[in-house]
């Protein structure tokens, strides 16, 4: 018997890879370390061939579960005495027929397996779909709201093309996000628990990182400041922000974790989520090393963004701090906080020329749980000290505040949501935040801001997991 890695053996003739092939795919690269698979040609197979066996090899070579492919013109027992492979997989309607690969198998102390995969062994290529697939058709503009406003959508076009101009530099918590997606294997005996079995990982840039990230993607130059721990997590980060082209400067800090958060999915829901963290706030010597960064990229930077989480990246010292060099060199300013539990308090981010709280984080920092939405985003404004209240309604839209505006223009309005299908809304704040803050940035008004920041987001909630939003994406839309 060979001494190579234990290898798998299929054949057959493959004419559409269906889910019953994928499958016994998947079944058979579990029962070993590498996969071959002999697709039968046009010759052997026959009748059987409905394709030319070239496009049935390449429908089996885009399978991930296969190491290697190619065609047969011989029989397979020949094939078998070359190769002589540890096991070879047949689906199960072959077990009671006979198997001539069993003759071949016997002589060298091969396995011959049937199998025709069970459900949980779905192929990881349809798993990952999730997160590579964006739903966009259900997007729509709000053409109302850009007739009132007076706006076109060839300004807008313009507006986000003047984005490559911009430098952004971002701070805030960076949190790496990760998928697990698992099979339900049904309800535990012993208590009532759902009992899954993870399938797949995967993982993506997050928190303050994919504010960074979504900067780059609609064009801007973009500097990322942060605090992360010295793990594996970090490593992933920093390959993560070089690939979206973020030059990242990464600080770290022995006494934590870099911020991971995994979330258990079935089916496309969320079963549970855990986090890893650490909330308190980094020491006073990081905070020094933090700010002479950030002191150091305001000469070049056109817009600051704060994206904070809570979670001990920001403390209060530090951004007052931030905020006196920001408003010495003239840098627009614009901030997120998010609020977990009841913690959180997005005016102590004062003076920003744009803050896109939620409702319930104005009403935790306001204290606020009465009044209607107009005066509770004027009560914050005048509580940050702030210009313009992007104030976000979930599936109901956004709310618009502009303090700064003149009686006889809009002070208040509203976007709709314009992704009327979500498939994950976890990303919306940080694409509406980022993408607002540059139309600002480019001279336009909070109403262009709302309405581009509203279609990055809706883009965003058009796929599972955090992955930047892309210039050509919105303009796309647009046209």
């Amino acid at each position: 018997m060979s001494n190579s890695p234990r290898t798998v053996f299929v054949s057959g003739n493959f004419n559409v890879l269906h889910p019953g092939h994928l499958r016994l795919l998947r079944f058979a690269k579990e029962c070993g370390d590498r996969l071959i698979v002999a697709v039968q040609s046009d010759r052997l197979a026959a009748k059987g061939a409905h394709i030319p066996e070239q496009d049935r090899l390449e429908g089996i070579k885009s399978n991930s579960w296969v190491d290697e492919a190619f065609i047969i013109d011989d029989p397979v027992t020949e094939v078998l005495e070359k190769l002589k492979p540890a096991i070879v997989v047949k689906g199960k309607e072959h077990e009671a027929k006979y198997n001539p690969e069993l003759k071949v198998l016997e002589k060298y102390g091969g396995k011959l397996l049937f199998s025709s995969g069970e459900t949980v062994f779905s192929s990881l290529d349809l798993i990952r779909r999730e997160f590579t697939d964006t739903n966009l058709q259900s997007i729509h503009l709000p053409l109302e709201f850009l007739e009132r406003h007076g706006i076109s959508t060839n300004n807008l076009i313009s507006r986000i093309e003047k984005f490559s101009q911009l430098r952004v530099c971002v701070i805030g918590d960076l949190i790496i996000d990760e998928y697990i997606t698992c099979q339900a294997l049904g309800m535990s005996q012993e208590d009532p628990t759902i009992v899954v079995t993870p399938i797949d990982s995967t993982k993506f840039v997050g928190g303050a990182g994919i504010v960074a990230a979504h900067a780059a993607g609609i064009g801007s130059q973009v500097k990322f400041v942060s605090v992360v721990g010295n793990d594996n997590t970090y490593e992933f980060a920093k390959t993560g922000l070089n690939t979206f082209q973020v030059k990242a400067h990464l600080l770290v800090d022995e006494s934590r974790p870099t911020t991971l958060k995994q979330r258990f999915r079935s089916k496309g829901k969320t079963l549970l989520r855990v986090s890893h963290l650490h909330q308190g706030p980094i020491s006073t010597q990081l905070q020094s090393q933090f700010l002479d960064i950030v002191a150091e990229s305001l000469n070049t930077t056109d817009v600051l963004v704060f994206s904070d989480f809570n979670y001990g990246c920001l403390p209060q010292t530090l951004v007052e701090s931030i905020v006196t060099l920001a408003k010495q060199h003239k840098v627009m300013m614009a901030a997120d906080s998010q609020s977990s539990s009841q913690v959180g308090d997005i005016s102590r981010f004062q003076g920003m020329d744009l803050i896109t709280p939620t409702e319930r984080e104005a009403r935790i920092s306001t204290r606020n749980s009465q009044d209607g939405l107009v005066v509770l985003a004027e009560h914050l404004r005048q509580q940050a000290n702030a210009y313009n209240i992007l104030l976000k309604l979930g599936e109901e839209g956004l709310l618009i505040h502009a303090g700064n505006g003149n009686e006889d223009s809009w002070l208040t309005d509203r976007v709709s949501a314009l992704n009327s299908a979500p498939k994950d809304v976890a990303g919306a704040g940080d694409s509406l935040l980022i993408a607002s803050a540059l139309t600002l940035a480019s001279g336009a008004s909070i109403w262009e801001a709302a309405c581009i920041g509203s279609l990055a987001a809706a883009i965003q909630v058009g796929r599972v997991g955090n992955t930047p939003v892309q210039r050509d994406e919105i303009i796309r839309e647009l046209q």
